[in-house]
């Protein structure tokens, strides 16, 4: 099993020698870079695991490096971790914000950080059946690129949509009522109607064509994808 890689981003020898040393012993391969420049060229040449990301770095700064990371389909899926010594509330919001998955503040236990690595890439690892394409009677879907076929052509799909065949599609067979599906779409505080969901079925059924037969009513209940 291949080593997974770790990026370290950060203009301080002394804390990439600190993180290095850390993370080779603990098992990972690590890359460094001292500025934003070479950060983003690893991170799409090198395709590493996860990134541990300096705030303050020369030239690109290190939230513009996360912003144009998180932005890019090759690389908008790598976990960021935020390093910096700004404590203030509004730095780690705005980092959050871009697309930052985690942030450690300096001065940072080393076991404090990768206790924070591991967890980020178990979560990856989890996610992984869900990044993958679901294909199922002549529908297939594609999670990272958002992208749904009928017989191998593509149907254009609102957001809201998507995330529904996608809640019905994970479970065939299995009946969702409509405020499970909001709850998995939107989250269990959005407000909703029934009709709401019955529109948004609706138009889901006639934009999927012959596979629209498969989104079956059950009365007075809800949904289901037919297996």
């Amino acid at each position: 099993m291949s080593k997974e890689t770790i990026l370290i981003v950060d203009d301080e020898e002394d804390i990439q020698e600190l993180l290095k040393f850390n993370l080779v012993k603990e098992g990972y391969d690590v890359l460094v870079a001292g500025n934003g420049e070479k950060a983003l060229e690893s991170a799409r040449n090198k395709n590493p695991q996860l990134i541990v990301l300096d705030l303050m770095l020369p030239g690109i700064d290190g939230l513009s490096v996360c912003k144009k990371l998180k932005s890019e389909p090759k690389t908008a899926s790598i976990p960021i971790v935020m390093l910096t010594a700004k404590g203030e509330e509004s730095d780690i919001v705005t980092g959050l914000e871009i697309g930052a998955d985690d942030y450690v503040t300096k001065p940072f236990s080393p076991k404090v950080l990768i206790a924070r690595i591991r967890k980020l890439l178990r979560k990856t690892i989890l996610h992984a059946e869900e990044k993958a394409a679901i294909k199922i009677h002549e529908l297939s879907i594609d999670t990272a690129r958002y992208e749904v076929l009928v017989k191998n052509k593509k149907v254009e799909l609102t957001y809201t949509e998507f995330n529904i065949l996608l809640a019905l599609v994970r479970r065939p067979g299995l009946v969702l009522t409509r405020y499970r599906i909001v709850d998995a779409v939107r989250g269990s505080d959005y407000p909703v109607t029934d009709r709401a969901v019955d529109v948004q079925i609706v138009s889901l059924r006639k934009k999927l064509g012959s596979c629209g037969k498969y989104i079956e009513t059950i009365r007075g209940v809800g949904y289901r994808f037919k297996e």
